[in-house]
């Protein structure tokens, strides 16, 4: 059973889950899931999930589907085989024919012998176990290392991608945003800015918002309650208190609302450039004050990027933050590219016309926002930590909630579509020598037949070679990852 813990501390190994090692600390309002192994501690926990419902079902189904799907490769290969068939046959007829036209003499037990022949060394078993073999044993693979893989398309297009999009707040930055600045512009005190603050936004369920109501929670501030709340997309908030009108928001809030900001705007140019997310608060038109808040950015988001572009891919930063926010990550992370101040109804074009460029495109999210975007990619790719509406629109899935899985996914893609390749140039290989030499082409030249048996036996040895080059994928290592 899957649940949420509501009493008690403990850690718990999730490396069935994410392929991390360490344990994970536990405590009240945290969900720990089924298969995982309490290692210290006792809690007590409510049920929320069980059976087939649960998460370990969900990945043990997700990723029974994608072993069983075909990627696009796949399904060339079956229409290769679809004619590779026909023309075995019509030349296993022709072998027939010609040794009992031109070699009447050696009677027709010859040409009983090397038609059946060329029937035996040419039977495909090899070239129908080149792709499902691999793709089986890649998607395991995957799943080991927290990376679960809807389908094959998915793990064959992750390979050839060209442009990597990645949200900011929970993708490159770890989603906890705390208030880090508030600054005054009239006589109010920052207590009761912050308190303004927190009243307006104990209605929003914004990631800002929350760290801004906590924060005033650990102050001890008494909230008030508000009225007419509204949630101006990618602006702000705003809502009335006490008879007066409170706006709280970004600069393009202020703007719409007439609202003169110019005595603090050099003091948020300044937080922006340092990675903050400056807000307005203002009443009744007047503006009166700044509340910074800063998300930290993960540990390993800057060695992430740095191995997407040793994969030769470029990476976008896209965010509804404000610009200098969003460049200040960027520069941190080694991200050149940066779309600021996006409207989350705008992501998926932002994703459209890339594609529309020419380009190969894979979206990483984490929150409502960025589904549209996901599912509009070539490849969707969604943080495990985040909402279930990013993941269930997401082609793959990264449980760990880290950005080396998109690399990792983007190397093991390419592994496995090598193997492959591989696969198929080791199963047509065997055909591509073997039928002449069954037909009888050596024999008047050296009196050399190919004998049934060792036909059979190098048939069969196809198919050992297709299955054990594919099981070199369970040794994979992500290339360039830090250990």
């Amino acid at each position: 059973m899957d649940g949420v813990v509501i009493e008690g501390h403990s850690s718990v190994d999730e490396s069935m889950l994410t392929g991390e090692p360490l344990p994970v600390p536990k405590q009240p309002g945290d969900e720990v899931v089924a298969g995982t192994i309490n290692t210290s501690g006792t809690f007590l926990y409510q049920s929320k999930r069980i059976g087939r419902d649960t998460v370990l079902a969900q990945i043990i189904e997700m990723v029974r589907k994608a072993q069983s799907s075909k990627p696009a490769i796949a399904r060339l290969v079956d229409k290769v085989a679809g004619v590779f068939v026909p023309v075995v046959l019509i030349v296993a007829v022709l072998t027939f024919l010609a040794w009992y036209n031109f070699a009447p003499q050696l009677g027709i037990s010859y040409a009983v012998v090397t038609t059946m022949t060329v029937l035996i060394i040419a039977c495909p078993c090899a070239l129908g176990l080149a792709t499902p073999i691999a793709i089986m044993v890649g998607v395991g693979r995957a799943a080991e290392m927290g990376i679960l893989i809807r389908n094959g398309d998915a793990l064959q297009q992750v390979g050839r991608l060209t442009h990597v999009v990645l949200d900011k707040t929970g993708t490159v930055t770890a989603g906890k945003p705390t208030v880090t600045d508030i600054r005054v512009a009239g006589e109010e005190s920052e207590d009761s800015l912050l308190q303004l603050a927190a009243s307006l936004e104990q209605s929003s369920e914004h990631p800002l918002a929350e760290s801004i109501v906590s924060a005033a929670q650990e102050k001890g501030l008494q909230l008030d309650k508000v009225e007419q709340f509204e949630a101006l997309s990618g602006k702000g908030v705003v809502a009335s208190l006490d008879g007066s009108r409170l706006l709280f928001g970004n600069a393009a809030l202020m703007e719409a609302e007439g609202i003169a900001f110019d005595s603090l705007e050099a003091v948020a140019d300044e937080l922006a450039a340092s990675a903050r997310t400056p807000m307005y608060l203002a009443r009744d038109g007047q503006l009166l004050g700044i509340i910074a808040v800063a998300d930290p950015i993960k540990p390993d988001s800057a060695a992430s990027i740095a191995r997407l572009h040793r994969l030769g891919l470029k990476v976008v930063l896209l965010t509804g933050d404000n610009r200098r926010t969003a460049e200040a990550v960027a520069h941190t992370v080694g991200i050149d590219t940066v779309i600021a101040e996006v409207h989350p109804q705008d992501k998926d074009q932002v994703v459209a016309d890339l594609q529309a460029r020419g380009h190969i495109v894979a979206m990483v999210g984490d929150g409502i926002n960025d589904a549209p975007a996901l599912a509009r990619a070539d490849v969707g790719l969604a943080i495990g930590s985040g909402t279930d509406v990013a993941i269930e629109s997401a082609d793959i899935t990264l449980m760990r909630g880290s950005l080396h899985g998109v690399a990792d996914a983007i190397d093991l893609s390419r592994a496995t579509v090598r193997n492959i390749k591989q696969n198929l140039f080791g199963a047509f290989i065997y055909n591509v020598l073997g039928i002449p030499v069954a037909a009888g082409v050596l024999y008047p030249f050296f009196g050399i037949l190919l004998n049934p048996i060792i036909a059979g036996a190098a048939m069969a040895l196809s198919s050992v070679t297709v299955v054990s080059n594919a099981n070199r994928l369970r040794l994979y290592k992500p290339a360039g990852k830090e250990n």
